[in-house]
């Protein structure tokens, strides 16, 4: 069994920046794919950045930028860089791995 806890999320203003991490349980952690993803209100759930046991990233294209994923595999934890954040960032932020997901963080940007 899986556990992914996400942390971090809160109101930041507008330009702002927040690092949101996701800690997993599991010796399985350093051997796989974890990915950040966002849900906005009324939308689908899309995904942000993924990055390998070694360390290789990849983002979707209109994230590349403000965003940077990252991992400790020592602690057993993703991280999510973001930066320059805007009013349509505001989402419920998920780590994931595999078919397992956490909870969700929730990121609002005031303007």
């Amino acid at each position: 069994q899986v556990q992914l806890v996400e942390s971090g999320g809160g109101l930041v203003q507008a330009g702002g920046s927040l690092r949101l991490s996701c800690a997993a349980s599991g010796s399985i952690f350093s051997t796989g794919v974890m990915g950040w993803y966002r849900q906005a209100p009324g939308k689908q759930r899309e995904l942000i950045a993924t990055i390998t046991s070694g360390g290789i990233t990849k983002y979707v294209d209109s994230m590349k930028g403000r965003f940077t994923i990252s991992r400790d595999n020592a602690k057993n934890t993703v991280y999510l860089q973001m930066n320059s954040l805007k009013s349509e960032d505001t989402a419920v932020y998920y780590c994931r791995f595999s078919n397992y997901w956490g909870q969700g963080t929730q990121v609002t940007v005031s303007s």
